[in-house]
């Protein structure tokens, strides 16, 4: 009895992986890159930010939901259903983890003015403290429900201890009677059950490592594009200096030559009026 409960690969049918399992490494949360952002639009940073925000507030309510799961466990209301409910929120907000993260990235990629960045920096530090709530309760329904399978395996342990006295034959039909054998069953899909839900737990550390890697490439990135303004700015002064250096000197040049016509007039005026005088004289 003792190695199917530790061995429960056969029982229970078909095992559905929605994290890891216990052989392989926690649910791992994936980052885009952030190129291709050619394609944004000018609403996409404001569509963007609302579905983050969204899907932040649906972590944070799956939290509250797995906390009321929590004080349910080591009564008599832990039942399977109970472990499958916890696996489904389990599943389904690690889903959306996943499309904040991904989300997070392409929102950095369209970040224009500091308005902006700040604006993403806010929904950076609320995804982080959510996912470490999120990750905090996963980790104490997991502990909870493992501690109480221990409790329950040590009873079966021990109930098998009283029956070593009695002979082969006695324990063998002990162990077909259908109320002992149905306990065993019970027993060994609430192992699979608790090691689905163990497996289910986010690694917080790996998200927390890459949002901070995000939030650096955002400010290099946010610094650049003040530095590229900040050149703009000054190219668009200088030559806006230049031209109106350009525009005095060709009004002065414009001046010098009506000057210039004028003397001539002048000029012309005077030599003519000399030249008048001297025919009537």
């Amino acid at each position: 009895m003792s190695q199917a409960l530790n061995n429960p690969a056969g029982g229970g049918g078909p095992h559905r992986d929605y994290g890891a399992t216990a052989e392989s490494a926690t649910p791992e949360v994936s980052f885009a890159t952030a190129g291709g952002s050619s394609g944004f639009s000018p609403t996409e940073f404001m569509s963007l930010s609302e579905d983050i925000g969204h899907n932040i507030t649906a972590v944070h309510s799956s939290s509250k939901q797995l906390e009321k799961q929590l004080k349910l466990i080591n009564t008599p209301r832990e039942l399977p259903a109970l472990r499958e409910k916890v696996h489904a929120i389990n599943t389904k907000t690690n889903v959306r983890v996943e499309i904040i993260s991904q989300d997070l990235t392409r929102l950095q990629a369209v970040v224009r003015h500091r308005q902006q960045k700040l604006q993403l920096e806010k929904l950076t530090h609320e995804f982080q403290g959510v996912v470490m709530k999120y990750s905090d309760v996963q980790r104490q329904v997991s502990d909870a429900m493992r501690q109480t399978l221990r409790q329950a395996q040590d009873a079966e342990h021990e109930h098998e201890g009283e029956e070593t006295a009695r002979d082969e034959l006695l324990h063998q039909q002990r162990l077909e009677q259908a109320g002992l054998q149905q306990e065993h069953d019970l027993l060994v899909e609430r192992q699979r059950q608790v090691e689905q839900i163990e497996s289910d737990v986010i690694d917080v550390n790996q998200i927390m490592t890459k949002l901070s890697g995000l939030v650096h490439e955002q400010g290099a990135q946010m610094d650049f594009i003040e530095s590229s303004i900040e050149r703009t700015a000054g190219n668009v002064e200088e030559g806006t200096s230049e031209l109106a250096k350009a525009a005095r000197s060709r009004q002065s040049y414009r001046r010098k030559i009506l000057i210039l016509l004028l003397i001539a007039v002048i000029i012309g005026l005077v030599v003519t009026g000399v030249i008048v005088a001297k025919l009537n004289s």
